[in-house]
This record gives structure tokens, C-alpha cells and sequence, in this order.
């Protein structure tokens, strides 16, 4: 079953010079329900771009964009923020904790906007959460005083904690040390897996490319499939765009 499908996309800008840019040409992709689909490209390539439009954040300037098989273009702006923050969960590169709150109550943070029983059940599921990623001793510790690891593990756990359809993982490893790094992909595509979430990495960085299922490469705006031992061989520098 396809949970997410993007037909012929693109995505422009226009320069003060009046000139315009196209960032995103023609891409075509489709994500299955418990898919793992890897994105690489280097600087520049517009995988930022298209992470804002894989996550309903933007809308293509052509093309299609269908979640569930419904358009994103019939869906009104309120429509699409529920779906978005019911269905999507981002993992960041950069964590975006917020300061000076708990691990618990960063984890909550997404339930406060839920409704029914997810609402009323925030502390006990996101306490859940923390304990799946092994942070269960760190629940009342502010980010300042969590270790680069573990902050990414609460991204984990506060991007899962309203068991989302499809996980969007930003860079997931970038600030990481490489054995911290793939300890935590190795914990993403494992709940992942366990609840069924479809998951798209993108990265510059084809080590973790090459733990999806598939694997494609974003080059000037043109995404195709990529051959990961191929991939493996190529050093890209962090993305930007």
C-alpha cells in the first residue's frame, strides 16, 4: 500500500535579479507503508527542499503530491497541519530540544496538540517511549545535561511518541560520533520497524544510506535510484540546502 507518492514534482524560487531557480526537477517517488527509503545528495542538491515537501511543509510548484492517495492540494492549510502532526514525525539534525525542559516533558510536547485518549495518556506515553529507547533513567534531565547520544534518543522518542505513519530523519547522525550514530540508527530502523512507520533518511552520509531498503541519490534537483555500493565509494560533503 502506498502511504506517500510524489509525480513529477518540482519546486522553483525566484532570485532578486528576477532570475528563477529550480531546486527540485521532476521527482518522481513512491513509499510504501513500512518502507525504508534512503535520500543522498551533496550541498546544494535540495534535499532541505524536499524534506519540506516530503513533510507537508511546502507545496510543489508542479507536480503531485499524494498522502494516502488524496492530493495535498485538496486538503486545506488546517487539514494538512493535522495530518502533519498526527501522521508525520521529524528527527532533526541539530535535535531541537527545548532548553531547559525535562527529557519527559520534550517528549510530551506533541501530545499536548493530540485529542482523546493520546491527550489525556501524555505522560504515561511518552514515559513509555523514553524507556523503548533506554532513557528511562533520564526522564527528569534537561538537555544541557544529556550527552549528544541521548539527546538524539529523545528526538527519537518525542518523533514516535503519537506512533506516526512516517518517520522523516533529517541528517540523524550528523552530530554524532560514528559508533554513537549507528547505535542510534540501528534503534530508529528497529521501532520503526516495530510499529509498522514507514522511514526516509536523508543524509549526505552513504554508510547510513546504506542501512534502508532502497536508496536514492538527489544530484541538481534530479533524484534517481542509486546503486549503495557505488554509493559507498563516494564521500559527500554536509548538505545546506
Amino acid at each position: 500500500m502506498t502511504l506517500l507518492r510524489l509525480e513529477a514534482v518540482t519546486r522553483s524560487v525566484e532570485l532578486p535579479d528576477g532570475e528563477r531557480l529550480d531546486i527540485l526537477k521532476g521527482v518522481d517517488l513512491a513509499v510504501e507503508v513500512g518502507d525504508h527509503v534512503s535520500i543522498i545528495g551533496r550541498s546544494g542538491s535540495g534535499k532541505s527542499t524536499l524534506l519540506n515537501l516530503l513533510g507537508l511543509l511546502d507545496t510543489p510548484t508542479s507536480g503531485q503530491i499524494l498522502f494516502d492517495d488524496e492530493p495535498l492540494e485538496t486538503l486545506s492549510g488546517g487539514r494538512r497541519d493535522r495530518k502533519r502532526g498526527r501522521d508525520i514525525g521529524f528527527i532533526f539534525q541539530q535535535f531541537n530540544l527545548l532548553g531547559g525542559r525535562t527529557a519527559l516533558e520534550n517528549v510530551m510536547t506533541p501530545l499536548m496538540y493530540a485529542s482523546g485518549r493520546q491527550f489525556w495518556r501524555r505522560n504515561s506515553l511518552a514515559i513509555e517511549m523514553l524507556e523503548r529507547v533506554g532513557l528511562g533513567h533520564r526522564m527528569q534531565s534537561t538537555p544541557e545535561k544529556l550527552s549528544g547520544g541521548e539527546q538524539q534518543r529523545v528526538a527519537i522518542a518525542r518523533a514516535l511518541v503519537r506512533g506516526p505513519r512516517l518517520i522523516l530523519a533529517d541528517e540523524p547522525t550528523g552530530a554524532l560520533d560514528i559508533e554513537t550514530g549507528a547505535s542510534v540508527m540501528a534503534l530508529l530502523d528497529e521501532v520503526a520497524e516495530q510499529s509498522g512507520a514507514a522511514l526516509i533518511t536523508i543524509t549526505h552520509d552513504a554508510n547510513v544510506a546504506a542501512l534502508a531498503r532502497r536508496h536514492y541519490r538527489l544530484d541538481r534537483g534530479v533524484l534517481a535510484p542509486v546503486d549503495v555500493n557505488r554509493a559507498l565509494a563516494i564521500s559527500l560533503p554536509e548538505a545546506s540546502l
